[in-house]
């Protein structure tokens, strides 16, 4: 499950989490995925970094959300549209895909922790 901290509270933001820790499973994503609904896909790398995020064969709308080594979101993307490519200045060690809307339906805000 994934949480996030909210004064001092749990609350639970899906019940299925999916761990993309290699290399080819980060590189597919959710690429050719039917849609995914009350799932995470969670991104998992070795130190801080830029990320690319690429929605080729992608075809539903993802949220996006950008987390550092302290599990702090730095920053979230909404609505991600299928088959563009964002490029996000912040960088981050945990890099978070949900169904589009579940950010803003969660009240998910940039500072707050995520627990998985």
């Amino acid at each position: 499950m994934l949480f996030v901290k909210k004064k001092g509270k749990n609350v639970k933001i899906v019940s299925k989490v999916v761990l993309r820790k290699n290399i080819f499973s980060q590189g597919t994503g959710l690429m050719f995925h039917k849609k995914i609904e009350d799932e995470a896909h969670i991104f998992i790398f070795k130190k801080l970094i830029r990320i690319a995020i690429t929605m080729v064969f992608v075809f539903f709308e993802l949220d996006a959300v950008l987390i550092d080594e302290n599990k702090k979101i730095v920053k979230i993307l909404y609505n991600m549209k299928p088959w563009r490519e964002y490029y996000p200045k912040e960088k981050c060690m945990y890099f978070v895909e949900l169904i589009g809307g579940t950010a803003k339906k969660k009240s998910l805000k940039i500072g707050e922790k995520l627990d998985f």
